[in-house]
């Protein structure tokens, strides 16, 4: 697997799917800024209030064929594989990212638990073997990540956007950014 981190802002995802699971990644989507199309014959309160609201474009019907046209990426969260893998086979035949809740084999990518402190993101993946233990270790970095990193972020942006205007020399800047790290974490308290 390659890990990335997709901007999605502005970006059109089709979640085909209505319920619980699927308002999760719907929420999700919204959260990093992307215009979420929902196809669905039925919806739970919780999508049925996003598009209420406009959040999301809602169309109440099964998914057919050409629904995934114009997409970015494309979940699949109806819980039933056949649905799933209708999606999965429109998605990649448009070469589109797909991903199917809890369904691997119809997937071309996980979407990996993830751990947030500030802009701090920490992703946790089993590949899709064992995503109840990726949620899991999740769980417990939450608890272990020391929340002062979120500032930490910050100044280290400050720092080299700083740098950046002042200092020509990328090995100078990329020096002076590990001194003050180097200094800083164990200053915070960060590193025992």
């Amino acid at each position: 697997m390659y890990p990335i981190f997709l901007r999605m802002e502005k970006r059109p995802a089709l979640v085909v799917g209505g319920g619980q699971v699927a308002a999760r990644k719907i929420e999700a989507l919204l959260a990093a800024g992307a215009e979420v199309y929902v196809i669905a014959p039925e919806v739970c309160p919780e999508v049925a209030t996003l598009a209420s609201q406009g959040k999301v474009s809602l169309e109440q019907r099964a998914f057919r064929r050409n629904d995934c046209d114009g997409a970015f990426l494309v979940i699949a969260a109806t819980g039933d594989g056949a649905v799933n893998r209708a999606v999965r086979d429109e998605a990649e035949r448009l070469g589109l990212l797909v991903n199917s809740v809890d369904d691997p084999a119809n997937c071309n990518f996980y979407v990996p638990a993830q751990v947030r402190v500030g802009d701090l993101r920490i992703a946790v993946s089993t590949q899709g073997k064992a995503p109840m233990l990726s949620g899991l270790v999740r769980a417990w970095l939450e608890r272990v990540v020391p929340r002062q990193l979120a500032d930490l972020v910050e100044d280290t942006e400050t720092l080299r956007l700083q740098l950046k205007e002042s200092e020509p020399d990328s090995a100078k800047r990329n020096a002076a950014l590990r001194a003050f790290l180097e200094r800083e974490l164990p200053a915070r308290g960060l590193l025992k």
